[in-house]
């Protein structure tokens, strides 16, 4: 007995000695937000204030020490996040994930974004202030990355820590620049679609802007190949650990459309959603300058940013700016294409990916003079019938730098037109406001034609040069307005207004949050910000319910049961909220799914369709496509001797509808809650491992809104009838220029990305609920709720 006891001893203070080990350990991994700090080129004494939410204020004698000590502070929250976006462009995943990250890293080393990072970096000024100034920040995410707490994850995955450099900036742009454009996944598809049934087919897809009323202001092909560069793109960019940028919101109120007299910014780009959230907030003073900003992890210049004078916001311009060339191999010599000219060589360049735990892969991959060729860099593609990508990005200068760093520090609104100008890729509507009552937005992007006829939406002829590009627009051609008479600017993905007669290619979404916004802000005079943030969380499509008249008008209402009669009354008393007690989303949403899989799915297939629903033409069609009695698509092409109808294919959906729901969430209607089926969970990388789900992962949380409302909180159709929310607002933004002290803001988790700070997730419960939290600039405020981190200059 009393050796058991004495066994018992040991064992319970082992137990106590090892979660002692383990709080001290955790206790170690947190971040550092108050005390004294030593950092090298440092000049004088730096105060970083850490909030209540833990946004740094950073007071400095010179923005290059306010830098250093902005990039110390952010490599402490997110240098997990750091990594793996700049390792994504140059193809870099595989060294810590191993092979199932390679072909992910195949795609990116070959589409040549780290040669044009190499180019564009070789092309700078090393002594302006832009480049100083991110030498600085670099500075301080090294000391962090020497001397700092080395991230859990670095410990479970392997990473051997390396400095970081200019050329991580400019390959993290060059990421998110990529995730931008939609021809990849888009572009291809439709080809098929052509080339399989004709140019009939196409017409109902509106391909050539016919959706687009709500306007901004301003020979036999082997088809099999053009769908593998849609399918493998859209996997890459869906199973990336750092997801892309969808779409966005963005409306500024001038003078006259608020009740003070000021103007109000808002502002909330779409991104897909990730934990750690995508930004870092943070507030810079010096005596020259001041700026609080959403910073990308690694990148030294904010996208998103305002202080007392200016805001500053953007969301996606949705422009065509990738195009899929055929080239043609000369056909005794695959080295050689031809070209209008004759038969010029491929540019040949050489790519060793390594990869974790097993031997390195050597690429070898071929560019025309239109860019790289797909079938070198993606799996499943035949190299006889060679694919090149031609875009923007890394066709232009690059000159993001300079752009962001002139966004960042304009003295005014002619300032800020002129760092706009130098963005060629990616397309982006820039938003703007300030103190004197300017509001303005101006799209970026080197626009550009193609001659008369030529459907860039479609894979282009490369060899005879008809399909070229023939002209580029003067900057002055690009969608704009500046301080239009109706009082404000907005833009949420839509098509801009005709260039000269022109309307430019691009992937627009639906007019559902478009519509919205404008509806709303042409209806009153005095907003004020507490009115915009219930707008910004707008639950509300005005798009849906028409949408839903038009199914019932289809349907033939002979034949249904006393349930579907409960069901049909719920819908038609519907206004298009998605709030979490709702129901009709719920009917709604699967009657949407389950007619398009019946209209769509016997062309396409089933791995088509569902690359169809995730593209701007799958969102764009659901309205138009109902009202169109007289579409090709409604006949099933499987059944012979019957030709479907609108009244066909919609009533059968509908029945299927009601008994797929009656399956999934019981036979009580008033049971079937938007809340059950629409929910979120922000995903950490390491998440998708079971047993650290919870450690890394924020959620799951029941979830309002839905697919292109104000609060577009977007998920993808299933045959489960569960939508897993994919992304929606990265960050909400209210900058009210009448209390600008008190201006608002919410992120989607929280500031850090270390899951043992208490600010890994304490936004998220808010964010979900629509609340927000101040953006503070007063310096008496801040010091009274913050704790304080002083560094001092390494002597």
């Amino acid at each position: 007995m009393r050796r058991f006891k004495k066994f018992l001893l040991v064992l319970v203070l082992l137990i106590v000695v090892l979660a002692i080990a383990l709080f001290a350990y955790i206790f170690h991994l947190k971040p550092k937000y108050e005390g004294e700090l030593q950092l090298k080129n440092l000049q004088k004494e730096t105060t970083v204030y850490f909030d209540e939410f833990g946004v740094p204020h950073i007071y400095a004698d010179s923005e290059k020490d306010a830098m250093t000590a902005l990039g110390y502070v952010h490599a402490q929250e997110r240098l997990w996040q750091m990594e793996l976006l700049r390792r994504i462009a140059p193809g870099r995943l595989s060294e810590i994930f191993g092979s199932v990250a390679l072909k992910n890293d195949k795609f990116f080393s070959g589409i040549g974004i780290e040669e044009a990072s190499a180019k564009a970096i070789a092309k700078l000024d090393k002594n302006s202030e832009s480049y100083q100034l991110t030498q600085a920040y670099l500075d301080g995410i090294n000391q962090y990355l020497e001397e700092g707490v080395t991230p859990i994850e670095f410990t479970l995955v392997g990473v051997k820590k390396e400095k970081f450099t200019i050329k991580d900036v400019y390959n993290i742009f060059g990421y998110m620049s990529f995730s931008f454009a939609m021809a990849q996944k888009t572009d291809p598809l439709l080809t098929e679609i052509r080339s399989k049934y004709g140019v009939e087919y196409l017409k109902d897809l509106g391909i050539n802007g016919e959706f687009n009323t709500t306007q901004l202001k301003s020979s036999k092909e082997d088809i099999a190949e053009y769908t593998e560069i849609s399918k493998s793109v859209a996997a890459l960019l869906d199973k990336s650990p750092i997801p892309p940028f969808i779409g966005s919101n963005s409306w500024v109120a001038g003078p006259h459309k608020t009740k003070s007299g000021k103007v109000i910014f808002a502002n909330d780009p779409h991104i897909g959603f990730s934990q750690p959230a995508t930004w870092y907030e943070a507030h810079i003073v010096t005596p020259q300058h001041e700026l609080y900003g959403c910073y990308l992890a690694g990148t030294p210049f904010p996208l998103l940013a305002h202080n007392r004078e200016y805001a500053y916001g953007l969301t996606m311009f949705e422009n065509d700016d990738i195009d899929f060339y055929q080239e043609k191999n000369k056909p005794e010599d695959a080295n050689q294409y031809q070209t209008p000219t004759g038969f010029a060589t491929y540019e040949v360049r050489k790519k060793t990916i390594k990869v974790k735990d097993t031997s390195d892969v050597v690429m070898t991959i071929k560019s025309s003079r239109h860019g790289p060729i797909m079938n070198d860099v993606l799996e499943r593609l035949d190299k006889k019938n060679p694919i090149a990508m031609s875009w923007t990005y890394t066709r232009e200068p690059i000159q993001i730098l300079d752009a962001v760093y002139g966004l960042s520090h304009a003295k005014s609104k002619d300032d800020f037109r002129k760092a706009v100008q130098l963005v060629a890729a990616p397309g982006l509507n820039v938003m703007y406001g300030d103190a004197k009552g300017n509001v303005a937005w101006w799209a970026t992007g080197k626009l550009y034609k193609h001659d008369k006829g030529v459907n860039t939406f479609l894979i282009l002829d490369g060899a005879s040069g008809k399909d070229d590009i023939r002209e580029y627009l003067d900057f002055s051609k690009n969608p704009s307005s500046e301080n239009p008479k109706w009082g404000y600017v907005y833009s949420a993905n839509n098509q801009p207004e005709a260039i000269d007669g022109f309307l430019y290619p691009g992937y627009y979404l639906p007019e559902d949050r478009a519509k919205r916004i404008s509806s709303l802000m042409d209806a009153k005079a005095d907003w004020d910000k507490e009115a915009i943030s219930k707008m910004i969380y707008d639950n509300t499509s005005p798009t849906a319910p028409v949408t839903v008249q038009n199914l019932i008008l289809s349907l033939n209402s002979e034949k249904l049961s006393a349930e579907e009669k409960q069901v049909l009354e719920v819908l038609k008393s519907w206004k298009g909220t998605t709030n979490l007690e709702d129901v009709a989303p719920t009917i709604y949403n699967k009657w949407i799914y389950l007619y398009m899989k019946n209209t769509f799915e016997d062309e396409l297939g089933k791995d088509n369709f569902d690359l169809f629903l995730g593209t701007h033409i799958g969102k764009q069609v659901i309205a138009r496509q109902v009202a169109n009695e007289n579409s090709v698509w409604w006949d099933d092409i499987k059944t012979k001797n019957i030709k479907e109808t609108r009244t066909i294919i919609v009533s059968k959906s509908f029945h299927e509808a009601v008994a797929s729901l009656q399956k999934q969430l019981g036979d009580k209607i008033t049971d079937w809650n938007w809340g059950k089926v629409h929910t979120v969970e922000h995903e950490h990388p390491l998440g998708k491992i079971a047993a650290l789900r919870k450690l890394f992962n924020v959620g799951p949380y029941e979830s309002p809104g839905s697919n292109e409302v104000i609060n577009n909180l977007f998920f993808g159709f299933n045959e489960e009838g569960k939508y897993y929310v994919k992304g929606g607002p990265s960050t909400r933004r209210i900058v009210d220029f009448s209390d600008i002290e008190n201006s608002w803001s919410i992120i989607p988790t929280g500031q850090s990305g270390n899951p043992f700070s208490k600010h890994y997730s304490d936004q998220a419960v808010m964010y979900n609920e629509g609340k927000f939290r101040k953006m503070k600039l007063n310096k008496e405020e801040i010091v009274k709720t913050s704790t304080k981190l002083v560094l001092k200059p390494k002597k």
